[in-house]
Protein backbone atom coordinates (compact mmCIF):
# COMPACT_ATOMS: atom_id res chain seq x y z
CA UNK A 1 0.00 0.00 0.00
CA UNK A 2 1.31 3.43 -0.83
CA UNK A 3 0.14 6.67 0.69
CA UNK A 4 0.16 9.83 -1.37
CA UNK A 5 -0.52 13.07 0.47
CA UNK A 6 -1.10 16.48 -0.98
CA UNK A 7 0.04 19.63 0.78
CA UNK A 8 2.45 20.00 3.67
CA UNK A 9 4.15 16.90 5.00
CA UNK A 10 3.93 18.32 8.52
CA UNK A 11 0.18 17.78 8.87
CA UNK A 12 -2.26 15.03 8.00
CA UNK A 13 -4.92 16.61 5.86
CA UNK A 14 -8.47 15.67 5.08
CA UNK A 15 -7.55 15.42 1.39
CA UNK A 16 -4.90 12.73 1.89
CA UNK A 17 -5.15 10.00 -0.73
CA UNK A 18 -4.53 6.31 -0.09
CA UNK A 19 -3.70 4.12 -3.09
CA UNK A 20 -4.76 0.49 -2.80
CA UNK A 21 -5.06 -2.40 -5.24
CA UNK A 22 -8.59 -3.05 -6.53
CA UNK A 23 -9.26 -5.86 -4.03
CA UNK A 24 -8.20 -3.60 -1.17
CA UNK A 25 -10.47 -0.79 -2.38
CA UNK A 26 -13.37 -3.21 -2.64
CA UNK A 27 -12.65 -4.58 0.84
CA UNK A 28 -12.55 -1.08 2.33
CA UNK A 29 -15.82 -0.24 0.58
CA UNK A 30 -17.52 -3.39 1.89
CA UNK A 31 -16.23 -2.82 5.44
CA UNK A 32 -17.46 0.79 5.30
CA UNK A 33 -20.92 -0.34 4.17
CA UNK A 34 -21.05 -2.97 6.92
CA UNK A 35 -20.12 -0.37 9.53
CA UNK A 36 -22.98 1.77 8.20
CA UNK A 37 -25.35 -1.16 8.74
CA UNK A 38 -24.02 -1.56 12.31
CA UNK A 39 -25.25 1.99 13.01
CA UNK A 40 -28.45 1.88 10.93
CA UNK A 41 -29.88 -1.37 12.28
CA UNK A 42 -30.53 -0.12 15.85
CA UNK A 43 -32.13 3.03 14.39
CA UNK A 44 -34.58 0.99 12.32
CA UNK A 45 -35.25 -1.51 15.13
CA UNK A 46 -35.85 1.19 17.74
CA UNK A 47 -37.97 3.28 15.36
CA UNK A 48 -40.31 0.47 14.28
CA UNK A 49 -39.85 -2.15 17.02
CA UNK A 50 -39.00 -5.02 14.70
CA UNK A 51 -38.73 -7.43 17.60
CA UNK A 52 -35.05 -8.32 17.69
CA UNK A 53 -33.95 -5.90 20.42
CA UNK A 54 -37.02 -3.68 20.55
CA UNK A 55 -40.53 -5.17 20.78
CA UNK A 56 -43.16 -3.38 18.69
CA UNK A 57 -44.91 -1.95 21.76
CA UNK A 58 -41.66 -0.17 22.78
CA UNK A 59 -40.95 1.27 19.31
CA UNK A 60 -40.28 4.99 19.13
CA UNK A 61 -43.23 5.34 16.74
CA UNK A 62 -45.43 3.65 19.36
CA UNK A 63 -44.40 6.15 22.05
CA UNK A 64 -41.45 4.21 23.45
CA UNK A 65 -38.09 5.72 24.33
CA UNK A 66 -35.05 4.54 22.37
CA UNK A 67 -32.78 5.23 25.35
CA UNK A 68 -34.92 4.10 28.28
CA UNK A 69 -34.55 0.32 28.08
CA UNK A 70 -30.78 0.29 27.89
CA UNK A 71 -29.85 3.27 30.04
CA UNK A 72 -32.28 2.51 32.87
CA UNK A 73 -30.79 -0.97 33.39
CA UNK A 74 -27.11 -0.09 33.64
CA UNK A 75 -24.80 -1.32 36.37
CA UNK A 76 -21.28 -0.16 37.09
CA UNK A 77 -19.51 3.12 37.74
CA UNK A 78 -21.19 5.06 34.90
CA UNK A 79 -24.75 3.93 35.66
CA UNK A 80 -25.66 7.15 37.47
CA UNK A 81 -24.34 9.45 34.76
CA UNK A 82 -25.93 7.66 31.82
CA UNK A 83 -28.96 6.35 33.72
CA UNK A 84 -30.05 9.94 34.36
CA UNK A 85 -30.49 10.35 30.59
CA UNK A 86 -32.82 7.35 30.25
CA UNK A 87 -36.09 8.28 28.60
CA UNK A 88 -35.16 11.95 28.20
CA UNK A 89 -36.66 13.19 24.89
CA UNK A 90 -33.53 15.23 24.10
CA UNK A 91 -31.34 12.16 24.65
CA UNK A 92 -33.74 10.09 22.52
CA UNK A 93 -33.54 12.55 19.62
CA UNK A 94 -29.76 12.98 19.85
CA UNK A 95 -29.22 9.23 19.98
CA UNK A 96 -31.55 8.46 17.09
CA UNK A 97 -30.24 11.27 14.89
CA UNK A 98 -26.68 10.25 15.77
CA UNK A 99 -27.06 6.61 14.77
CA UNK A 100 -29.09 7.53 11.68
CA UNK A 101 -26.63 10.15 10.45
CA UNK A 102 -23.58 8.04 11.23
CA UNK A 103 -25.09 4.99 9.57
CA UNK A 104 -26.14 6.84 6.42
CA UNK A 105 -22.73 8.54 6.15
CA UNK A 106 -20.80 5.27 6.37
CA UNK A 107 -23.26 3.45 4.12
CA UNK A 108 -23.10 6.13 1.41
CA UNK A 109 -19.43 7.02 1.82
CA UNK A 110 -20.03 10.75 2.33
CA UNK A 111 -19.25 12.78 5.43
CA UNK A 112 -16.91 10.20 6.91
CA UNK A 113 -15.05 12.72 9.09
CA UNK A 114 -18.22 13.91 10.88
CA UNK A 115 -19.37 10.28 11.02
CA UNK A 116 -16.11 9.25 12.69
CA UNK A 117 -16.58 11.99 15.30
CA UNK A 118 -20.22 11.02 15.93
CA UNK A 119 -19.31 7.33 15.98
CA UNK A 120 -16.61 8.04 18.56
CA UNK A 121 -19.14 9.79 20.80
CA UNK A 122 -21.80 7.08 20.34
CA UNK A 123 -19.60 3.99 20.63
CA UNK A 124 -17.33 5.59 23.22
CA UNK A 125 -20.37 6.29 25.38
CA UNK A 126 -21.62 2.72 25.03
CA UNK A 127 -18.14 1.47 25.90
CA UNK A 128 -18.19 3.62 29.05
CA UNK A 129 -21.58 2.22 30.07
CA UNK A 130 -20.19 -1.32 29.88
CA UNK A 131 -17.35 -0.72 32.35
CA UNK A 132 -16.01 -2.87 33.88
CA UNK A 133 -15.86 -5.08 30.80
CA UNK A 134 -16.66 -8.75 31.20
CA UNK A 135 -14.20 -10.38 28.78
CA UNK A 136 -11.23 -8.00 28.58
CA UNK A 137 -9.88 -5.32 30.89
CA UNK A 138 -9.99 -2.60 28.19
CA UNK A 139 -11.16 -3.70 24.73
CA UNK A 140 -14.56 -4.56 23.34
CA UNK A 141 -16.25 -4.23 19.96
CA UNK A 142 -17.25 -0.61 20.58
CA UNK A 143 -13.63 0.54 20.59
CA UNK A 144 -13.01 -1.43 17.41
CA UNK A 145 -15.93 0.39 15.75
CA UNK A 146 -14.38 3.72 16.80
CA UNK A 147 -10.96 2.81 15.38
CA UNK A 148 -12.52 1.35 12.24
CA UNK A 149 -14.55 4.51 11.64
CA UNK A 150 -11.44 6.67 11.89
CA UNK A 151 -9.43 4.31 9.66
CA UNK A 152 -12.14 4.50 6.99
CA UNK A 153 -12.33 8.29 7.24
CA UNK A 154 -8.54 8.70 7.12
CA UNK A 155 -8.28 6.37 4.12
CA UNK A 156 -10.99 8.23 2.23
CA UNK A 157 -12.92 4.97 1.94
CA UNK A 158 -16.04 6.73 0.68
CA UNK A 159 -14.46 6.68 -2.78
CA UNK A 160 -14.77 2.91 -2.98
CA UNK A 161 -18.29 1.55 -3.52
CA UNK A 162 -19.66 4.89 -2.39
CA UNK A 163 -20.37 8.48 -3.36
CA UNK A 164 -17.21 9.87 -1.74
CA UNK A 165 -15.61 11.04 -4.98
CA UNK A 166 -18.70 12.98 -5.98
CA UNK A 167 -19.16 14.25 -2.39
CA UNK A 168 -15.56 15.55 -2.28
CA UNK A 169 -16.13 17.47 -5.53
CA UNK A 170 -19.07 19.48 -4.19
CA UNK A 171 -18.49 23.14 -3.43
CA UNK A 172 -19.28 22.86 0.28
CA UNK A 173 -16.83 20.01 0.81
CA UNK A 174 -14.12 21.73 -1.23
CA UNK A 175 -14.50 24.78 1.04
CA UNK A 176 -14.77 22.75 4.26
CA UNK A 177 -12.64 19.63 3.82
CA UNK A 178 -13.62 18.34 7.28
CA UNK A 179 -16.98 17.37 5.71
CA UNK A 180 -15.27 14.63 3.70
Amino acid sequence: MSVTMTGSASAVRADAVVSLPRAGRTAFGVVRILLGVVYLWPFVDKLFGLGLQTPSERAWLSGGSPTNGYLSNLEGPMAGVFGAMAGNPVADWLFMLGILGTGVAFLAGAGLWPAAVAGTVLMGSIWLTNLPLATHPFLDQHLFYVVLGWALALAGAGRWLGVGTWWASTGAVRRMSWLR
